[in-house]
């Protein structure tokens, strides 16, 4: 079976490399799409959930959390009940942003003397944390207007972690790489076995020695390797050229990756062996790919839409990746984290690969 698999492979791999579409489509649509749209693609959320660290025992304190509680930009207020929960709550983006009121805050109102209120925001969601950060100023500057005529005022400091100046590039282009991993592995696997119906070759796998199981993964081990090949093209440009700096590690990056694009080519291969031409296996592929880069919170973030939608985008494998991808470049995400999120790949995987080889078995037979 293994050397079975592996001249299958082989042929797969020399029929891509040598086919002028294919060498197109690995090469220059990734290079174009890679620098027109990390200039051009920015983030924006509506809604979002603050959380509150509020070590004042006074009625001022409460009453600034009032204000944010009533906020329309606010959905959700988490309260913070010590230092330690500030952290965890950024690092797991169950909150944009975190206000701080310091311990003495009423008391200083009253005293008319100035008061430092900080105000943590995630800065992985730069255009989200930007807008959160300027309405919590001047929630509380409106605050400070009502409650110290006198403006001697309150101190507002802003932090941005995970990255600092609010960098939209530092961003968008990692969630880029996964969108355009995407589009490759579905593209590549979505044209195989249509590509061999049109040139008429599909016959001689018919006749061949190999099971349908072998012949499914001799297709979706080179569209996996192929389109990994490509990402790390990708990854290489934002590295060097656009100076992203990548904090986590890169071999964790590539293996999650290849988890993630078997899951993609699983889909391919499904949409693929329902097609009798490529051009119809193109369509296939369009239909999908659209809802799943729009359901993964590449474009609106999945807390903010509606909780039925939020319970669709679980079997999205662009979803779990989006986070591993900026997780590993932005914050050096731990392998324990990056397993954690692995786990729907890999059941993802499984799934669209069975439902593929089930389908591609009915179609032969």
């Amino acid at each position: 079976m293994l050397i079975r698999l592996y001249h299958l492979i082989i042929k797969e791999l020399l029929t891509s490399i040598r086919d002028p579409k294919s060498r197109l489509v690995l090469i220059v649509p990734p290079l174009i799409q890679i620098f027109i749209l990390s200039f051009t693609i920015t983030l924006e959320v509506k809604n979002t959930s603050l959380g509150v660290y509020n070590k004042d025992a006074g009625v001022e304190g409460q009453t600034l959390i009032k204000r944010f509680e009533h906020s329309p930009l606010v959905s959700k207020i988490v309260t913070v009940s010590s230092q330690n929960e500030i952290e965890p709550l950024l690092d797991r983006q169950t909150v944009l942003g975190i206000i701080v009121i310091p311990q003495d805050f009423s008391e200083k109102i009253y005293s008319h003397q100035t008061v430092q209120v900080q105000i943590l925001l995630d800065g992985r969601r730069t255009n989200a944390s930007r807008i959160a950060g300027s309405y919590a100023e001047r929630i509380i500057n409106t605050f400070l207007a009502e409650f110290t005529p006198n403006q001697n005022g309150i101190k507002i400091v802003t932090r941005n972690w995970f990255n600092v100046n609010l960098d939209p590039l530092k961003t968008t282009v990692p969630s880029l790489i996964c969108v355009l991993a995407t589009i490759l592995g579905m593209l590549i696997s979505g044209l195989s076995i249509a590509r061999e119906r049109e040139t008429g070759t599909f016959e001689q796998l018919l006749i061949s020695p190999l099971t349908p199981l072998e012949i499914l993964v001799g297709k979706a081990i080179p569209a996996v390797f192929l389109s990994t090949c490509s990402a790390i093209m990708m990854i290489g440009i934002v590295i060097f050229i656009l100076n992203i700096p990548l904090r986590g590690s890169f071999w964790l990056l590539i293996l999650s990756m290849d988890l993630f694009l078997f899951s993609v080519v699983g889909v391919g291969l499904f949409i693929s062996s329902l097609s009798m031409t490529q051009q119809q296996a193109i369509l296939g592929v369009i239909l999908v790919l659209p809802a799943s880069i729009m359901l993964s919170g590449f474009v609106t973030p999945v807390e903010n839409m509606p909780q039925w939608i939020q319970q669709i985008t679980v079997v999205n494998p662009v979803r779990w990746y989006l986070v591993i991808v900026k997780g590993i470049f932005m914050k050096g995400m731990e392998p324990s984290e990056v397993a954690l999120n692995c786990i729907p790949l890999v059941a993802l995987s499984i799934v669209t690969l069975s439902v593929a080889a089930i389908m591609f078995k009915r179609r032969m037979e």
